[in-house]
């Protein structure tokens, strides 16, 4: 039996959290300043996380060890295995040629590439980052607006700004259920306090989305349907949250969005269309053309399965002598239908419980954990829904989608392998961050972290959304993010009289602007336009949004935990 000590070092909290810390600035440091690849820095910190656990805390060896292994399993199932299964999902599409039927419907809305910005950007993006995230949606918009003549710097830099805001219930909700799971907090109180904070972000992000494309006459002649689409977006999301499922919150959004958005383009004037905006401010260079029509071809070949040849960056695309039928049209939808369609059935009472039967719930080998106390600490049982996960769910709806797509069994099963073959690296990575995760929460080091950081008090709130911010950014994902930091803010909200609700649905909250500055998002967004090792032009060119948009939600966090807007909170 271990029991937690949370001053182990000296019998003081300020020279035990010295020890703490030291997982996170590795991980922070090595990715951060050395820019280790994202893989070798995690195995960095959860190697530092052990030597901490049983050196410093006095936690055994074996029982340190399998705690890694729990947070390794946990990071694959359900946190990975959703983006497997969501990309997976994709690739079918792009195997049987229809990501490209998808692709020409989204031009054919509007001609100009603004209108195209947000339609494809925020609209289809947010789609994907509810149902797949894992940088998904930055690589397949980025390349869908390249191959409609947007320069490659702005689709990239448009792309990361607009994978932000749907990130908090990206994944089908995963962010807010993994961090019900690690907290035991309500996932519908998270759901509803995350909807009173990341909404905020989306009233902007269509306009930001304009102006990165076209600068100030951009926003004077597309404003209308930026406001559209950022009004839509956010009030669909701010209703969901409390009205919804967690995994459907989202996804009704983007589509609320998407409705709303297309529907305006039809009864609205833009006055002057602008089809060429490569050319009229900040033309890409001769290596920048270079970079784009090597990289960017070959991303579109891998990510649209080799589908039509992609025009010279800076130039007006042909018109498409295809004309799409509606049953293509309907088949490329298909598949982010069955997603909808299988989540919501998992939301009947019968079916729901039959797909519930099929779990798995045990003490976790090897741990004996207790607090101060002597309660057992939560982190040692486990359970694994199989079918009822978001993961599962849309493997179920990619099998669906299979005969609809008109693909054999052999396709699929190969595109699967493939699939699985390409995100190894990034497998290995959140399994090693999510068992840090659990090391340091098994060890006690997160509640020393969490004791420490209580001292700031009430002071606290604002600080709070800044470390989901500054981990996402690192770990590149939002659901590592509240695996990481979940415990921290829970544990700090109890030493200093602030809502638990409010600090770890905030650590989420501040986790979506982080996104896009991730090393993770940045390579995914560089290699999709085909500039590779330019991670740091891109970085550039969105880190003034996020530290404006962190600092709005750390001002709006602060403001909920005083009486001004304190109402707010469930």
């Amino acid at each position: 039996m271990y029991t937690q000590i949370f001053d182990p070092v000296a019998h003081s909290v300020g020279a035990s959290a010295a020890f703490a810390v030291l997982p996170l600035l590795c991980l922070f440091i090595l990715l951060g300043l050395l820019r280790m690849q994202a893989r070798w820095a995690a195995l960095a910190s959860l190697a530092v996380s052990l030597a901490v656990a049983v050196l410093a805390y006095g936690m055994p060896a074996g029982q340190a060890a399998s705690g890694a292994l729990e947070g390794a399993a946990i990071g694959f199932f359900p946190i990975i295995w959703i983006g497997i299964n969501a990309i997976w999902l994709f690739k079918l599409t792009q195997a049987s040629g229809h990501a490209d039927v998808l692709r020409r419907t989204l031009a054919r809305v509007s001609a100009d590439q603004r209108v195209q910005a947000i339609l494809i950007a925020f609209c289809f993006g947010a789609l994907l980052e509810a149902l797949a995230g894992g940088g998904a949606p930055v690589a397949i918009c980025a390349v869908l607006l390249i191959s409609i003549g947007v320069e490659p710097l702005k689709a990239a830099a448009v792309c990361l700004i607009a994978d932000t805001s749907p990130v908090a219930f990206g994944a089908l909700g995963l962010p807010i259920t993994v961090l019900a799971k690690i907290t035991k907090l309500p996932v519908h109180d998270i759901s509803v306090m995350v909807g009173r904070q990341a909404p905020l972000l989306s009233l902007f992000i269509p306009l930001i989305l304009v102006f990165i494309i076209d600068g100030r006459r951009g926003l004077k002649e597309v404003w209308p349907l930026a406001v559209v689409a950022g009004v839509s977006f956010a009030l669909a999301q701010f209703a969901g949250s409390m009205l919804l499922p967690v995994e459907l919150v989202d996804i009704v959004a983007a589509l609320v969005c998407a409705a709303a958005s297309i529907g305006f383009v039809r009864v609205w004037s833009i006055g002057t269309i602008r089809t060429d905006l490569a050319k009229s401010r900040n033309a890409v260079s001769t290596t920048g053309e270079h970079f784009a029509m090597a990289g960017g071809a070959a991303m579109a070949a891998t990510m649209t399965g080799g589908g039509e040849r992609m025009p010279r960056p800076g130039s007006t695309p042909a018109p498409a002598a295809r004309i799409d039928s509606t049953g293509d049209i309907l088949r490329a939808l298909a598949p982010y239908g069955a997603v909808i369609l299988v989540v919501a059935l998992a939301q009947v009472g019968f079916i729901g419980h039959a797909l519930g039967a099929v779990t798995s719930s045990f003490p976790w080998p090897g741990l004996h954990v207790v607090d101060p106390k002597g309660a057992a600490v939560s982190a040692t049982g486990a359970k694994f829904e199989w079918l009822l996960s978001a993961g599962s769910i849309v493997l179920i709806a990619g099998l669906l989608s299979v005969p609809v797509l008109r693909l054999g069994a052999g396709v699929a099963v190969r595109t699967y392998i493939k699939n699985l073959h390409e995100l190894r690296w990034a497998v290995f990575t959140v399994c090693c961050v999510v068992g840090v995760a659990y090391v340091m929460n098994l060890s006690g080091q997160i509640v020393t972290l969490g004791i420490w950081a209580a001292k700031a008090g009430p002071a606290f709130a604002p600080v709070s959304p800044i470390l989901g911010w500054f981990a996402t950014a690192l770990t590149g994902s939002d659901t590592s993010a509240n695996a990481l930091f979940g415990m921290l803010q829970l544990t700090t909200a109890h030493h200093t009289g602030l809502s638990d609700i409010l600090l770890t649905a905030a650590n989420t909250s501040g986790g979506v602007v982080g996104k896009a500055i991730s090393p993770q998002n940045l390579a995914v967004g560089a290699v999709a336009v085909g500039m590779m090792g330019r991670e740091g032009v891109l970085f550039r060119r969105v880190v003034g949004w996020t530290v404006l948009m962190i600092a709005a939600l750390s001002l709006l966090v602060y403001l909920q935990s005083t009486p001004v807007l304190g109402w707010m909170v469930p």
